[in-house]
C-alpha cells in the first residue's frame, strides 16, 4: 500500500479475516455462518432506522437474529451478515492516532460478532483483549 492511498476495502476485509482466523475453534465454528462484508458507509435507510444523523458515527454492525435467540425450528430467512464500515473506520483511526488500523478493525469485529453471539460488552472487551 502507498503512503499516500486509504486503506481499501480488501485490506480491512484482510484484516477483518485475519482477526476471524485468530480465533479459538470453538468461536470460529459457532460463527462459521457469519458472512463479512466493507462497505464505504451504511446505507441511508439503516442510519435512520438506526436514529443515525452522521454517517460517521457507525463502524460497523451486525444484522441477523443472535445464536441465542435463533431457532432451528423457525430459522431466520437471511444468514447473519457483519458490515464493516470503511470510511468511518479510518476516520476514526486518523482522529484517534493511538490505536493502529489492524487493532481498530479487529475491534469493530469482535464487537460486531459479539452480537451474533448475544454476549455483553465485557465479554467482547475480554475476547479483544482489553
Amino acid at each position: 500500500m502507498a503512503e499516500d492511498t486509504a486503506p481499501s476495502a480488501s485490506q480491512i476485509m484482510d484484516i477483518a479475516q485475519a482477526t476471524f482466523s485468530a480465533m479459538p475453534d470453538n468461536i470460529r465454528s459457532a460463527a462459521a455462518r457469519v458472512s463479512t462484508r466493507v462497505e464505504d458507509f451504511a446505507e441511508p435507510t439503516i442510519l435512520s432506522d438506526l436514529g443515525i444523523e452522521d454517517p460517521f458515527v457507525l463502524t460497523g454492525l451486525y444484522q441477523g437474529i443472535p445464536l441465542i435467540d435463533d431457532s432451528a425450528t423457525f430459522p431466520s430467512e437471511s444468514g447473519p451478515m457483519i458490515f464493516l464500515y470503511r470510511q468511518p473506520i479510518l476516520a476514526e483511526w486518523c482522529q484517534r492516532g493511538d490505536v493502529g488500523l489492524g487493532d481498530l478493525v479487529a475491534h469493530v469485529f469482535i464487537h460486531e460478532l459479539g452480537h451474533h453471539f448475544g454476549w455483553s460488552d465485557e465479554e467482547i472487551y475480554a475476547l479483544a483483549g482489553h
